[in-house]
C-alpha cells in the first residue's frame, strides 16, 4: 500500500516508517524541514513537504494515498489549546479528502479518560469533543467517519514509549533530575504510567492497518501500570542520584510543564487490542530500558 504518514520522522513514526517499509509498504511522510526530509530519504521512503498547519498539503497526501497514518501532533505545552484547534483542522481536513474511499485512517490519540478506579479499556470512548478539547478531540472527530466511507482506527500510545533514544516525558524526568541533583517523584509515588516500548508500538500499527475494522480503539499497552516512585528508583539507581518525594504543591516548580502529567495516573488494559490483532509485545520494560542506560544525564 502507498501510505501518508504525518508524523514519519518523529520518535514513534520513524520506527512505524521502518516497519511499514521493511513489509514491503510504500510511504510518503509529510516533512516539514529538510533534515525530515533528508532523514526519510536516506530509509527509502519518499517526503512530502509540509506542516499540519498546511491544510491544503495534508489534502494532497490523502487524496494520493492508499491510507492515512496520522501520528505527527503539535506538543506546544505553552499554547495546548491552540494545538489542539491546529489538530481538529488537520484531521477533519484529511478525513473529509478520504470521505467515500473506504480508505484507512489511523490516528495517534492519548490515553486519558474520564474513567476513575480501574485500567482504562478500549471499550471506554474518549471524552473530549470538538477543537477546544484535549488534542482538538480528534479521536472522536475520526470515529464520526466510520458512516461516512473511511476506516477510522484509533491507535491510543502510552504516556511513555519508551527505547533508546527517546526524548519525551522519561528523557524529561532525567534531564530534570540533572538539573535538580535528585529524581523526583510526586507525593507518594504511587500514581502510574502505562508504558510500551516503541518496537512494539510501531508493529502494533502495521498490524492495525490491516487487521483493525471501522471504529477500532486500539492501545499500544505493553505494561499496564508503573508507579512513578519506581520510574524514579530506577532513574536514581542508574543516573546515581537520590530520589525525594516532592509534595502536589512544589511539584510545578520542581518539574515544570511535566508536573500535569507526571502527577497523573494512566494506567490502561490492552487485553482486546492483543486479541483482535494477535499482537504480544516483546521488548523491553520500561524500567529494564532505565537500567539499561536508555535514559541518561544531558552532557
Amino acid at each position: 500500500m502507498r501510505l501518508f504518514v504525518t508524523g514519519a520522522s518523529g520518535w514513534i513514526g520513524s520506527a512505524v516508517t521502518d516497519e511499514f517499509l521493511a513489509n514491503g509498504h510504500e510511504v510518503v511522510g509529510l516533512a516539514r524541514s529538510d533534515a525530515s526530509a533528508a532523514a526519510l530519504e536516506a530509509k527509502g521512503a519518499t517526503p512530502h513537504r509540509g506542516s499540519l498547519e498546511d491544510l491544503d498539503s495534508l489534502a494532497a497526501g490523502a487524496a494520493d494515498a492508499d491510507g492515512v497514518v496520522h501520528l505527527a501532533f503539535n506538543h506546544d505545552f505553552a499554547n495546548y489549546a491552540a494545538a489542539g484547534r491546529t489538530e481538529h483542522a488537520a484531521v477533519r481536513r484529511m478525513l473529509d479528502t478520504l470521505e467515500g474511499s473506504g480508505r484507512p485512517f489511523l490516528i495517534a490519540s492519548g490515553l486519558a479518560s474520564a474513567v476513575v478506579g480501574r485500567p482504562v479499556t478500549e471499550d471506554d470512548p474518549s471524552p473530549f469533543h470538538g477543537a477546544d478539547a484535549l488534542r482538538g478531540g480528534s479521536e472522536n472527530l475520526a470515529l464520526e467517519y466510520a458512516d461516512r466511507g473511511v476506516r477510522p482506527v484509533v491507535l491510543r500510545f502510552a504516556p511513555t514509549v519508551h527505547g533508546t533514544g527517546d526524548s519525551g516525558f522519561v528523557a524529561a524526568l532525567a534531564a530534570i533530575a540533572g538539573q535538580r541533583g535528585v529524581v523526583g517523584y510526586i507525593g507518594d509515588g504511587s500514581t502510574r504510567w502505562a508504558a510500551v516500548h516503541r518496537s512494539d508500538a510501531a508493529r502494533l500499527v502495521r498490524l492495525a492497518l490491516t487487521e483493525a475494522p471501522a471504529g477500532a480503539r486500539l492501545h499500544a499497552v505493553a505494561e499496564t501500570g508503573i508507579p512513578s516512585r519506581e520510574i524514579a528508583g530506577a532513574l536514581g539507581e542508574r543516573l546515581g542520584l537520590p530520589t525525594a518525594s516532592v509534595s502536589q504543591e512544589d511539584a510545578p516548580e520542581h518539574f515544570g510543564w511535566i508536573a500535569r502529567f507526571f502527577g497523573m495516573d494512566i494506567v490502561a488494559s490492552s487485553t482486546r487490542t492483543r486479541e483482535l490483532l494477535d499482537w504480544a509485545p516483546t521488548g523491553p520494560t520500561l524500567l529494564e530500558d532505565i537500567k539499561a542506560g536508555a535514559y541518561a544525564l544531558p552532557e
